[in-house]
């Protein structure tokens, strides 16, 4: 497992990044936002307890590493994420319903 772990933010209730409004087997992801480069389990976390709005990431950056895997902690880029179903590194299975909300960190 990676020794450099991100700090997580929001009302996580796990060390595999799972939150109060997301708490399935599968949501072991968090998303570092592109407002103030910080890592939150989902967009209701950011709403709750950031002081500032949700900015989403820009096309043009699709190459950042802003997604960590709760289970081994690797960070993947955003382009890797948005075609994942599981981790590259451990092979922990994304939430699928996730895409869902892409719209809310990734412009399109």
């Amino acid at each position: 497992m990676n020794d450099q772990r991100p700090r997580i933010l929001g009302p996580t209730i796990d060390d595999e990044t799972r939150c109060t409004h997301y708490r399935t087997a599968l949501d072991v992801i968090a998303i570092r936002f592109a407002c103030c480069d910080e890592f939150y389990p989902c967009h209701l976390c950011h709403l709750e307890t950031a002081d500032h709005p949700a900015e989403q990431w820009p096309v043009t950056d699709r190459d950042t590493r802003a997604v960590v895997c709760g289970v081994c902690r690797h960070l993947l880029t955003i382009d890797v994420y948005l075609v994942a179903d599981s981790c590259p590194s451990c092979d922990a299975a994304f939430n699928p319903r996730c895409r869902l909300h892409h719209e809310l960190y990734f412009q399109s």
